[in-house]
């Protein structure tokens, strides 16, 4: 070791180091030099190690994993939520009032007051109107997002300045609901429809990289540049908190990596980051060039693109995901896809020859064939190669497409606190709306690994909680919905592989990052406790006590 010079950078000592190598799975101690792992052995080895400049961070014997990888979430948009009034667990007309009334006043000069996280069934059994959210606030504009995001719900104010109480066209897939007065009523489901509306708020900027996959248009000043910055430093920063060193983006443009880049130049990044080109349905192929051109230009270990992602269907909570067969509840519907299959086949065959990788949002189990059919024909169109293309979600899948992950070589990107009946989300309207014949194959992550799937986990935040601890534990403690159907929870080690050696493979970097090897990444994570002598049911009350990427500590307990 005498090649490290004048010591190790920094030591890790006194943990319970779990490599994520099946070749080494375990040690007591790390050690650290120009951020990578340089030795990983027994407290004395590596305090062998220490010089007159190295940092100690003792693990008291907490565990040193892998820093996690946080596979699928919106970095900019849920940065710029953290500000927003939070109304998960809220449930009842008083208990929103109140919640609403004790926001309003501490953002007086706001021209928009948003809420987020708020369940369909906030009022039981009775729909949200904009009738409702008038009587809590008449005279200030006001929205509410659905855990989801893909449905929001505005007061008559916001649809007024909005311009969109008479209604709106709209493309397929989006929908104004309107009432019989001819007005609209309050509900708004998908982008197209509650965009007007969030715009009014000041932050179409950070929504960009979800609703157009363009770029700002003024250019945004100096000054709102720099308020973007803070915006994302922000983000980085709770990403940091919550043990993560690498994060897979899922909606992109150019403005995002160029702030990034910004802040990675003036002071360097806590996280790397991952961001996509976002191709959306009213786009022409040729525009993929802005695609190939993210991808040449950003090809760092802290800031990278290479990826396309694209939404086929929406959720099933307001039936716009896509199914096989219609919904349990509406016998005459299987939702809009917002592609032709024959169009996302096109879109595949075009980007797979570009040699990027991409990755779709597809809810429904007839989202999902279509994707895998454009992925088999991108294959057939250029030959096979080692593509690891995506699917984002798969919340229902049907039994003829699980095995077609596996033979196309295609990444299986999944959320542990999505099902219903994790982690405090209800259980309808959804487990009615798929339909008990739908149960065995929903959110079907242990069927999906079985079948030889690689399966990577992550949050969807701000749709659900940042925490990967919280989606290990929704993953080791999954329920099934009923007695009869298969048992889909992980062990505890294949929720931590889902949340680092995956994630690493999910960006072809398993050579690099995901597990503690000697020569890897020094990114890391040293939880408060050691996880594996946790019952599965207190794992939520571990924390990470320091993150490391890099070499760099990150965050500090």
């Amino acid at each position: 070791m005498s090649a490290t010079g004048h010591g190790a950078d920094l030591i890790v000592v006194n943990g319970r180091v779990l490599t994520m190598d099946n070749g080494n799975p375990t040690a007591e101690a790390i050690a650290v030099k120009d951020g990578a792992i340089v030795a990983i052995g027994s407290r004395t080895e590596i305090e062998g190690l220490k010089g007159p400049a190295t940092e100690v961070i003792d693990a008291r014997g907490g565990s040193v994993l892998p820093g996690f990888i946080e596979a699928h979430m919106h970095l900019f948009s849920g940065a710029a939520e953290l500000a927003h009034l939070q109304l998960a667990g809220v449930h009842g007309f008083e208990a929103l009032q109140k919640a609403i009334h004790d926001y309003a006043p501490t953002r007086p000069d706001a021209k928009m007051l948003v809420g987020q996280g708020v369940d369909y069934t906030v009022l039981g059994d009775e729909r949200v109107t904009r009738h409702h959210l008038d009587a809590i606030l008449p005279d200030r504009a006001f929205i509410m997002a659905a855990p989801d995001h893909h449905t929001m719900w505005a007061n008559t104010k916001a649809l007024e300045m909005a311009g969109i109480l008479h209604g709106r066209a709209l493309g397929p897939g989006n929908e104004i609901v309107m009432a019989d007065d001819g007005l609209a009523e309050g509900e708004l489901r998908e982008g197209e429809a509650f965009g007007p509306v969030l715009d009014l708020a000041g932050e179409s900027r950070v929504r960009l990289g979800l609703a157009t996959g363009g770029e700002p248009d003024p250019m945004p000043s100096a000054q709102e540049r720099a308020a973007d910055r803070d915006i994302m430093r922000r983000g980085l920063a709770w990403c940091a908190r919550h043990g993560i060193t690498s994060i897979q983006n899922m909606d992109g443009n150019l403005y995002q990596l160029e702030l990034l880049a910004e802040i990675e130049a003036e002071e360097g990044l806590p996280c790397r980051v991952q961001v996509p080109f976002h191709y959306k349905n009213f786009m022409t192929l040729d525009m993929l060039d802005k695609a190939s051109v993210m991808a040449e230009r950003y090809t760092g270990e802290w800031l990278s693109s290479g990826m396309v992602k694209v939404f086929y269907d929406g959720v099933l909570d307001s039936w716009t995901a896509v199914m096989v067969e219609p919904y349990a509840d509406r016998p005459d519907w299987v939702g809009e896809p917002l592609f032709t299959p024959q169009q996302f086949t096109d879109l595949a065959v075009a980007v797979d020859k570009r040699g990027l990788q991409i990755a779709v949002h597809s809810i429904g189990d007839g989202a999902v064939r279509a994707v895998l059919d454009g992925y088999e024909a991108a294959q057939k169109a250029n030959g096979k190669r080692d593509s690891r293309h995506r699917v984002e979600h798969i919340e229902v899948v049907t039994e003829a497409d699980v095995p077609r992950f596996a033979q196309l070589g295609v990444i299986a990107s999944m959320q542990p606190p999505h099902p219903p009946g994790a982690m405090g989300f209800p259980l309808e309207p959804t487990v009615s709306r798929i339909g008990p014949a739908r149960w065995p194959l929903s959110y079907a992550w242990r069927t999906l690994k079985n079948a030889g799937a690689h399966v990577v986990f992550a949050s969807d935040w701000p749709v659900s909680p940042i925490d990967p601890i919280l989606g290990i534990q929704a993953a080791v403690l999954r329920k099934p919905w009923a007695q009869s159907d298969p048992d889909q929870s992980f062990t505890l080690h294949e929720a931590l592989a889902a949340y680092t050696v995956e994630g690493a493979y999910a960006e072809f970097a398993e050579h690099r990052k995901g597990a503690l090897k000697i020569g890897y990444m020094a990114d890391l994570v040293v939880l408060s406790a050691d996880i594996e002598a946790t019952a599965p049911e207190t794992l939520h009350e571990i924390r990470p006590a320091t993150t490391i990427c890099g070499g760099k500590i990150t965050y500090h307990a």
